[in-house]
């Protein structure tokens, strides 16, 4: 296909009819909550605040909150649930994943959260010093940073696609 003299593929010349795939940074809006289902995995959920900045047409900058259901699996969830607490930063990559559920009195629910397979933890751990802002480094020396720490799943870790428990615990 042409548009503007351009070619232009379309989705089936790629091969690629769906891509889903999600990168958010924020903030937790809670503690992670930290369980295990019946088979023994643990599973971690928290909120996650991201951002969206715009201006106005009065040229006023508003920040409009997203505030999105964040799920980790296995290793990841244990790993997020000992260094991310309410209003910790990180990363998540991950994916989107609707889950359907019909409640006790009959409505069928659904809810949209995404499945986080990667994780960069982004703040200093708990209880440890930020480094003093106020205090320039000395000339000729840079001032050192903190490394960052990331933890990325290996496949095992991951659950399988498209699969969540029947007996997930939330």
């Amino acid at each position: 296909m042409e548009w503007a003299g351009y070619r232009v593929a379309r989705w089936e010349e790629l091969g690629m009819a769906n891509y889903n795939r999600v990168i958010l940074l924020g903030n937790l809006t809670r503690d992670p909550e930290l369980r295990y289902i019946p088979n023994g995995t643990p599973v971690v959920e928290f909120g996650l605040a991201v951002s969206n900045r715009r201006q106005t047409p009065s040229g006023e900058w508003v920040d409009e909150p997203v505030f999105v259901d964040i799920v980790l699996w296995r290793r990841l969830a244990e790993i997020a649930s000992e260094y991310l607490t309410k209003g910790s930063p990180v990363l998540i990559e991950g994916r989107l994943k609707m889950d359907t559920w019909t409640t006790s009195d009959g409505q069928k629910r659904s809810k949209l959260r995404v499945l986080g397979e990667r994780m960069q933890l982004l703040g200093s751990r708990a209880g440890e010093a930020e480094p003093a802002a106020s205090q320039p480094p000395a000339p000729g020396k840079s001032q050192p940073t903190a490394p960052e720490r990331s933890y990325e799943p290996t496949y095992e870790e991951l659950p399988p696609e498209d699969s969540y428990p029947d007996d997930v615990p939330f």
